[in-house]
């Protein structure tokens, strides 16, 4: 019998630990996050882009601190948070000033739109071919953004050809070329090392002879830091009007989430190679669409286009007004 007991209290023990076990685990489970956002949380993947910031709640908490003082010291912290920029910021305030606040929201959404000023169109009034040369730092979307705009154009009813002149990037080439494929765009490219003012004069020739309406540059990121980088820039430039080619455009690529480090970059690239506009990329993620203002203020510049997700359409023309209204939402 003695066996047989022993038997007994050993699956006894074995059953209380198990059973100890299972409760600690269930207890210790963590509980499954929840799929609302926080609140306050940015909303992103809007169809326009720059999600709900929850800004315009916070220009209204601005106004309702303390002293008149207070008040505009409180929206200055607000804009520049959101990467309006001092300069932007500085100009909104007194803009607010001299008009008289009413409704803070509905006067800064006002502000907001003067200060963008009307939509520009990108310029494709060359007489023969139109170039477009794309630029901008490492990661911030150019090749992506070209396919994009290839094929906005080529259902505008345009002849496009793209110029895989970022011979620095591996696999540079094999992303335009499916972008090209998706596009209907035409593809000049050359070995993986080749000389980018090459592949640019390459393509003006054989964009000419094809009777192409517009030629769109991909260049290699670089940071706008390195001088020997931007003159590689102004030597393409260079080039593409040797081959006959007219540089129409000049498109700065931004990422939205750069913050104030997009306005060194614009000063940066514009000083090498004149930029005549921006596309901003990333917007789908981003709360901090302030940039826009900063640039625009700044520099003079307008935004051409903005990125909202990685499609094919997702890349749309730049509206002040569904801007202003998103960053205020």
């Amino acid at each position: 019998m003695a066996p047989l007991l022993v038997v007994a209290v050993v699956l006894v023990i074995a059953v209380v630990v198990a059973l100890v076990l299972v409760r600690r685990r269930a207890t210790s489970r963590p509980t499954a996050p929840s799929t609302a956002a926080p609140a306050g949380a940015p909303a992103v993947g809007s169809a326009g882009g720059f999600g709900p910031a929850g800004l315009g709640a916070r220009v209204r908490a601005a106004f309702g601190t303390g002293s008149n003082g207070d008040q505009w010291a409180a929206l200055e912290e607000v804009l520049l948070k959101a990467d309006v920029g001092p300069r932007a910021t500085a100009d909104l305030i007194a803009r607010l000033r001299a008009r008289g606040v009413g409704d803070p929201v509905e006067s800064l959404r006002d502000e907001i739109v003067a200060v963008l000023g009307p939509t520009r169109a990108v310029d494709l009034d060359a007489p023969g071919l139109d170039v477009i040369l794309v630029v901008g730092v490492n990661g911030s979307g150019k090749t992506t953004t070209i396919g994009k705009l290839a094929s906005r154009l080529v259902g505008e009813g345009k002849r496009v050809s793209l110029a895989a002149a970022d011979t620095f990037r591996a696999a540079a080439g094999e992303q335009l070329e499916v972008w090209a494929s998706r596009s209907g765009a035409q593809l000049v490219a050359q070995d993986r090392g080749a000389d980018p003012s090459a592949v640019a004069f390459d393509a003006v020739t054989s964009a000419t002879a094809r009777q192409v309406d517009v030629l769109l540059v991909d260049t290699a990121g670089r940071l706008h830091t390195k001088q020997p980088l931007m003159e590689e820039l102004r030597k393409v430039k260079r080039v593409i009007e040797k081959a006959g080619g007219s540089v129409t455009e000049t498109l700065l690529v931004l990422d939205a989430q750069t913050g104030q480090n997009g306005i060194a970059q614009a000063h940066a690239f514009t000083e090498a190679v004149d930029v005549t506009g921006v596309i901003l990329t990333k917007t789908d993620g981003s709360a901090r669409g302030g940039i826009v203002l900063a640039v625009r203020e700044e520099l003079d510049l307008p935004i051409r286009f903005v990125g909202i997700g990685e499609g094919q359409d997702d890349l749309r023309p730049f509206d002040p007004t569904a801007f202003a209204d998103r960053l205020l939402a």
